[in-house]
């Protein structure tokens, strides 16, 4: 074991140097390195190689081999849609078809998902609208689309042992760490279907397995294979990130490894001039995140040349965005608006027209506070003749040869069907006490208040001046008396007075969403059509600057993503994961009492969080017994402790704590990313506790760990991998959705109250 080996110092370093002395390449300790006036020798060319010889070639093949087996057994069942395939697939139909969407992930998954489609045949007419609805009916080559996911989930093994065997580990810990994955029936029932997470768990370990080659370069700074392998690590993290945007928790991990590298270098105990140390830093910088950005930006460059047609996500972007859309409704029928149009005002983030009629506020509302008894102004999510408005210049602001509403104009609305124009005051909403009241006031009323009246436009990101166009034009009306904007709460008025109606105010804080608004629907005033003739309209298809349509397609996708927050029946939160307390339904088949259920080994899961917690005991200890002058571990030992199961813990931690920061949806599939690292945590925890190897380097350019795992360590690592086979065979039936199960045997798999199985008995 290794832990309490701090006498035991004079057979490993006998051992260290007779291993050392007959390698190729002697290894220097990291004790070695900080002697002082001892420069690192930097080596300019050093060969893209492995440390790994035939045999672990031939178990990685082994491993993906199997992989294959497991999530291409029955991937054509079922011949249905399951669970966020609904989103996935349609996505994939829409590059094929080439018509603009929304979503809050970054595009490069969903390419991917596009071209397996495109070379499965498929022509993206089928829509993938509900679960359980049928491929084969549709002719959707469904199968070829979810290879893509099972050959990404397979290699993803192979690279999980590749990751322990450069970290020095022996081969049967290697292959404990990739069988935890290898069968865990979560990662098999999320990489067998048309979903992102296969891609972004893939990459994640391609990242960590480029980081660590890389560091095992450190001897041969600006060498080849350390500029390559620095390299393939920052495309890797871009392809990652470029999956979904929790793998910005990759960059951290990684970056957080860097910035340990980087202090150590600019020790001056480690002889590097300030030159070398600007080297050093400039090539991660170029690397790392110079790399990483332009290959991100690439994904977003080819994800808007691909989508060139209008679509179902147009409306989330801003006018000028959907004018660079060929058949875009803002490219084809925006028109400039004209003071005395009848126009309709529709809320751009909740669709709701606003609206008036001859319903009023009550007096006095349920908490005592009184109203204006005015007549009720609220948002409709429907066109009625109630939602139209005559927009008037305020006196004296227009001149009879200038009628064109333009940007920063102070206007009135007029409501026709009531005769009464908008107004806003001093008065709470009814639903939002800290809001002002919106209402109507008669227009020929000898009580005239016109300053209430008066509202300014304010186009989002336009010129003073610029004109206001139908669709096109997104703007705030802000009120000029007392400065609110109107904003739509969202609020469902009391169906008493306004049923199916919500409520609309006076908002300070303009930056709100809901505050924006645009002109759906105009009719000219009769008198006026003249003054439009010769108007033309240029329907060409608009340019935009690329950095301005991505960095407002960021801004959507963080802030849609966040809103992500209505309750879900499947929906956890974290602290769950770990102990696999609750997974997600993702299909059923009633008649035959098939079931999809997303969960994932049990046995693999617990082994990991396990080897996590023991890690932190074994830290938690030596730290306390070196505060009392006591050094149960070696130096060597504990240097390997720190930054090898360290660096796999703090992989683990940054792609699991940060979800407890957030107030979205969340569910079990989040876990995957931390669930592969938790499984190289669990195989180097196993090696600590079971074998010497412990004791030996931890990496090197050409360094393989040639000490044999103890027998009786084999024999451990061997139940476990057969308890996590024995795991995943009595839950596959709930990970393939076949055979169907009786409700007796149903039961028998719920292994946790807290599951939600379907059809186990009550």
């Amino acid at each position: 074991m290794a832990y309490q080996r701090g006498k035991n110092k004079s057979t490993a370093g006998e051992d260290l140097q007779t291993y050392t002395s007959s390698s190729t390449f002697a290894y220097q300790s990291i004790s070695d390195d900080v002697k002082a006036n001892q420069p690192v020798n930097e080596k300019k060319t050093s060969p893209i190689v492995s440390t790994t010889g035939k045999r672990d070639w031939l178990i990685g093949l082994l491993l993906a081999l199997i992989a294959l087996a497991i999530r291409f057994y029955r991937i054509e069942h079922p011949d249905e849609v399951v669970f966020d395939e609904v989103h996935f697939g349609k996505y994939a139909g829409y590059y094929i078809k080439r018509e603009y969407y929304f979503d809050v992930h970054p595009p490069f998954a969903k390419m991917l998902n596009g071209l397996a489609g495109y070379l499965s045949g498929f022509n993206g007419d089928f829509r993938f609208s509900n679960i359980n609805d049928s491929y084969t009916a549709g002719g959707v080559p469904y199968v070829g689309m979810r290879s893509l996911s099972a050959i990404l989930g397979s290699f993803t093994i192979p690279l999980i042992y590749g990751i322990m065997r450069e970290s020095g580990y022996p081969e049967t810990i290697g292959i404990l760490s990739a069988t935890i994955m290898l069968f865990d029936n979560g990662h098999v029932a999320q990489t067998r279907l048309i979903l992102l997470d296969a891609a972004l768990v893939f990459f994640m370990a391609l990242s960590l397995y480029c980081y660590i080659r890389f560091s095992k370069c450190r001897k041969s700074p600006f060498s080849m294979s350390w500029w390559f392998w620095q390299a393939l690590t920052g495309v890797s993290l871009a392809l990652t990130l470029g999956c979904k945007m929790v793998g910005l928790f990759t960059f951290l991990t990684i970056g957080m490894a860097v910035a340990v590298d980087l202090w150590k270098i600019l020790d001056v105990r480690r002889g590097y001039t300030m030159n070398q140390v600007t080297r050093h830093v400039a090539a991660r910088a170029f690397c790392l995140i110079v790399i990483p950005a332009a290959v991100y930006l690439a994904t977003f460059w080819v994800h808007f040349k691909i989508l060139k047609y209008s679509g179902p996500g147009d409306t989330f972007m801003s006018p000028r965005f959907q004018e660079t859309l060929q058949g875009n409704p803002v490219l084809e029928h925006s028109r400039n608006i004209y003071y005395y149009d009848s126009i309709t005002l529709k809320n751009r983030d909740s669709s709701n027209f606003l609206n008036s009629n001859f319903n009023y506020y009550p007096l006095r509302y349920p908490d005592g506070r009184v109203s204006s008894q005015g007549q009720v102004v609220a948002g409709v999510p429907h066109r009625v003749k109630d939602n139209y408005w005559q927009i008037l210049p305020a006196e004296g602001s227009v001149r009879k040869d200038n009628l064109k509403v333009r940007n920063g104009d102070i206007v009135k609305l007029f409501h026709q069907q009531t005769s009464t124009t908008l107004l806003a005051h001093d008065v709470a909403s009814p639903l939002t006490s800290t809001n002002e009241e919106f209402t109507t006031w008669p227009l020929n009323s000898t009580h005239r208040r016109p300053r209430e009246e008066e509202f300014q436009i304010h186009v989002l990101g336009a010129e003073e001046g610029d004109e206001i166009r139908s669709l096109a034009s997104h703007f705030k009306l802000v009120h000029v008396d007392t400065g609110v904007s109107m904003y739509m709460s969202g609020k469902a008025l009391p169906s008493t007075w306004a049923p199916g109606q919500f409520e609309v105010n006076g908002k300070k804080d303009q930056s709100e969403q809901g505050a924006s608004w645009f002109i759906d629907e105009f009719n000219p005033h009769p008198d006026m059509k003249v003054e439009r003739k010769g108007v033309t309209d240029n329907k060409q298809v608009k340019t935009m600057n690329f950095f301005k349509k991505f960095f407002e397609l960021q801004l959507l996708m963080l802030k849609h993503n966040a809103g992500l927050t209505n309750p879900h029946p499947y929906a956890s939160t974290p602290i769950e994961w770990p102990f696999q307390l609750k997974g997600i339904s993702f299909w059923t088949d009633n008649d035959k009492q098939e079931q999809i259920y997303m969960i994932g080994n049990v046995f693999g899961a617990w082994l990991s969080i396990a080897a996590i917690s023991i890690f932190a005991g074994i830290w938690g200890a030596d730290q306390l017994s070196r505060r009392r002058g006591q050094e149960p571990i070696e130096d060597h030992v504990r240097h390997r402790m720190h930054y090898s199961i360290g660096f796999f813990v703090s992989a683990w931690a940054f792609h699991y704590l940060p979800f407890f920061l957030m107030g979205r949806q969340l569910f079990i599939h989040h876990y995957l990313p931390a669930q592969l690292a938790s499984a190289l945590v669990a195989g180097a925890v196993v090696n600590f506790i079971a074998t010497e190897s412990a004791d030996w380097p931890l990496t090197g350019p050409y360094l393989r760990t040639r000490i044999q795992f103890p027998r009786e360590g084999k024999i451990v690592v061997a139940l476990l991998i057969s308890a996590l086979v024995a795991a995943f065979w009595f839950l596959s039936p709930l990970t393939y959705g076949t055979p169907g199960l009786e409700g007796s045997q149903v039961l028998q798999r719920k292994l946790l109250d807290s599951w939600t199985l379907h059809f186990s008995p009550k």
